[in-house]
């Protein structure tokens, strides 16, 4: 079964940028299903970007033109790239690789 862990997170400000990334213990290869979401207190679950199986990526409404999800299947690796961070991307993102789930990288964006 494979593993996954998310690093990157910290204190951002307003503006900045923040690259993540989600280590599996595993290949990725052939793992045509993964994203990141997030989780802020008192919220739902939320989706940040989702790579679909044809390749395609959705992202979620509230982060759209600026966040980018890449994969690098030699690292078994995703990246989430988030440019122009606003306060309200405070959260623990959270990658998930095929049926695994990471316990999140919190981001808090503050001045």
């Amino acid at each position: 079964q494979v593993h996954v862990a998310e690093s990157g997170g910290g204190l951002v400000q307003p503006g900045g940028s923040l690259r993540l990334s989600c280590v599996a213990s595993g290949s990725i290869a052939d793992i045509y299903t993964l994203g990141w979401y997030r989780q802020s207190p008192g919220k739902p679950r939320e989706l940040v970007a989702d790579w679909l199986y044809e390749g395609r990526v959705v992202y979620g409404s509230s982060v759209k033109g600026r966040a980018t999800l890449t994969r690098d299947n030699a690292k078994n690796t995703i990246y989430l790239q988030m440019d122009h961070l606003k306060i309200e991307d405070t959260a623990v993102y959270i990658c998930t690789i095929g049926r695994a789930w990471g316990q999140g990288t919190p981001v808090t964006v503050s001045s």
